[in-house]
C-alpha cells in the first residue's frame, strides 16, 4: 500500500495566536500556491528558511515544499556568524524569514530583496545541484549551528506524515498548538500531520510556563498537545490538570525517554479525564519510528512502542556484543534519510543508507514487536576502571527527579536538580551499592535547572564542560 500525505489538506486551518490571523481552506491553499510560484520563478537550488512560530514562516515553508525545493528549517535566533557559515557552506538560492534580522548584512554573494508573498529574503547567485527527491534538511540533535544536516527524502517525509497521522487517528476535528519549535523534527511532525488531515494548528511560541499559552489552549479548544520529557517534568511541577481543559483528549511524548514514573503519572491523569497519553520514538534521521498504543499501558511500561506501518526494528550486536537479545537498534523503513550533508556538494548525493538506519540506541525488541531502549552506544564512563552506562545511572536515579550523568576523569559526575547536601550523599551511597565501586567515584552535584538544547533534550556537552 502506498501512503503519501498531501500538504496542506484542502480543509487545513492555521491560526496565529499572536495576531488572530486565520488562514484556512482555499485561502491557505492559495497562499501556499502563490509562495510556490514565487519559488518557481527563482533560479534552481535549495532554500534556507528561518522558522519562527509565525504564520508567514509556515506558508513560506509549505510553499518551498510544494515547489519541490529542498528546504532547510533553521532556528530564527541563530547567531549571525553561525547563519553566515551555513549560508556559505550550503549556498542556498534564497534565505527566507530574515525580517527580524534587519540589522544583519547579507553574507558575501547575497543581496537583500523583497519577495512578494515571502517577505524579506537574501538571494544569492550560486546554486548547487540537488538530488530530485531531496525534500528537507534538518540539523542533527537540535544543534542548529551544526554543519551536518540530515537529508530527508521528499517521499519519505510524506510517507511518515501519512502513517503517523493514520496511527494517531488525526482527523479534521483535531486542534493542536505549537508547543515545540517548528525547526525541530518533532514540532515539524506535529505541524505536518495535522495540516495533512485538514485539522487546525494554532501557532503560539510562548511555551508551557506562560499563562498566555494555556489561555490559547482553552480559547481554541485544543485537543492534542505534544511535549518532550523535560516539558513533562515542568507540567508535573505546575500541577497540570487535564480536567481544566475539557477539549484536550491527547498528550503525545517523544524527544527522549520519559521516566516510567511520569509515564504512569500522565497516563493516569489523562485516563481519569477520558483522554490518553501516547509515547513515541523517533530521530531526526527518520522522523517518527515507533508508537506505543495507549491501551497497552501500563502493561508495556518502559517501551517506546511498536514500529509504525511499513517500518520494522532489528537488533544488531552492540559495543559489548549482543546478549539476551540486546544490541544496537536498527530501523528499516521508507522514511529513513538519504544520508548526511556537510556542504553544498552533498546535496546532489543519492540514497546512501538503503532504508536502514543504525540508530545508535541500545535495546531489545520483545516477542510482540515492542521496542525497549536501555541506552546509547557512546554514553559510557569509567569509575576506577569499571565501564558504566551513563543511561543506566540516570534510570537508577529516576525517583530523584531530573537527573543527568556525564563522564569525568575516572569518575562519574551526576547532576541533580535541587539536590541538598544530604540527598547528594545518599545518592553517592546508592550508586556505590548498586554498581559495586567506592562512593568516591561519583561526584554528585546540585544544579538549579539542567541545560537544554533547542529540542528540549539535555545539553550533555555543556554539563561535561561544567564538570571539568
Amino acid at each position: 500500500m502506498t501512503r503519501e500525505a498531501v500538504l496542506p489538506h484542502p480543509d487545513a486551518r492555521l491560526v496565529d495566536a499572536a495576531t488572530g490571523t486565520v488562514l484556512e481552506g482555499s485561502l491557505l491553499a492559495g497562499a501556499v500556491a502563490a509562495a510556490a510560484e514565487r519559488y518557481a520563478a527563482l533560479p534552481p537550488g535549495p532554500v534556507l528558511a528561518l522558522m519562527p512560530t509565525r504564520l508567514p514562516a509556515v506558508v513560506a515553508y509549505l510553499g518551498a515544499f510544494t515547489a519541490r525545493r529542498p528546504v532547510a528549517l533553521l532556528d530564527p535566533t541563530l547567531p549571525a556568524d553561525t547563519l553566515a557559515d551555513l549560508v556559505a557552506r550550503y549556498r542556498p538560492t534564497v534565505v527566507t524569514g530574515v525580517e527580524a534580522r534587519a540589522d544583519a548584512a547579507p553574507p558575501p554573494g547575497y543581496s537583500r530583496v523583497e519577495l512578494p508573498g515571502l517577505g524579506a529574503a537574501w538571494q544569492g547567485d550560486g546554486f548547487p545541484d540537488v538530488h530530485p527527491d531531496l525534500g528537507l534538511l534538518l540539523a542533527t540533535s537540535g544543534s542548529t549551528g551544526s554543519p551536518r544536516m540530515v537529508r530527508l527524502p521528499r517521499r519519505g517525509v510524506l510517507h511518515n506524515v501519512a502513517v503517523v497521522a493514520e496511527t494517531l487517528g488525526i482527523d479534521g476535528d483535531e486542534v493542536t498548538v505549537t508547543s515545540l519549535p517548528l525547526y525541530y523534527t518533532y514540532g515539524l511532525t506535529v505541524l505536518n500531520t495535522h495540516l495533512s488531515q485538514g485539522a487546525t494548528v494554532v501557532l503560539d511560541d510562548r511555551g508551557l510556563l506562560d499563562r498566555g499559552f494555556w489561555e490559547t489552549v482553552a480559547e481554541h479548544k485544543v485537543t492534542s498537545l505534544a511535549a518532550v520529557p523535560y516539558q513533562y517534568e515542568m507540567l508535573r511541577r505546575l500541577g497540570f490538570d487535564p480536567w481544566k481543559y475539557p477539549a484536550l483528549r491527547t498528550l503525545t511524548q517523544a524527544g527522549g525517554r520519559l521516566r516510567d514514573a511520569l509515564v504512569l503519572d500522565f497516563h493516569r491523569r489523562m485516563s481519569d479525564a477520558g483522554g490518553q497519553l501516547i509515547v513515541m520514538y523517533g530521530q531526526t534521521e527518520a522522523g517518527r519510528m515507533a508508537i506505543l498504543p495507549p491501551q497497552r499501558l501500563p502493561e508495556k511500561l518502559g517501551s517506546a512502542g511498536v514500529a509504525i506501518p511499513d517500518g520494522r526494528f532489528t537488533v544488531a550486536p552492540g559495543p559489548e556484543g549482543a546478549a539476551d537479545g540486546i544490541g544496537e537498534i536498527h530501523y528499516h523503513g521508507p522514511n529513513v534519510m538519504l544520508g548526511y550533508a556537510r556542504a553544498a556538494e552533498d546535496l546532489a548525493r543519492g540514497d546512501e543508507l538503503g532504508g536502514t538506519l543504525a540508530t545508535g540506541d541500545i535495546g531489545r525488541v520483545d516477542s510482540e514487536g515492542f521496542l525497549f531502549l536501555s541506552g546509547r552506544t557512546r554514553r559510557f564512563g569509567k569509575v576506577f576502571g569499571v565501564r558504566v552506562s551513563l543511561s543506566d545511572i540516570e534510570r537508577m536515579l529516576e525517583h530523584r527527579g531530573a537527573v543527568a550523568a556525564v563522564a569525568g576523569d575516572d569518575r562519574i559526575v551526576v547532576w541533580v536538580e535541587g539536590a541538598a547536601a544530604d540527598a547528594r550523599a545518599e545518592i553517592r551511597r546508592e550508586l556505590s551499592e548498586r554498581i559495586g565501586v567506592h562512593a568516591s567515584g561519583f561526584d554528585v552535584r546540585d544544579i538549579p535547572e539542567l541545560p537544554l538544547l533547542p529540542n528540549g533534550k539535555v545539553d550533555y556537552q555543556t554539563l561535561t564542560e561544567l564538570a571539568r
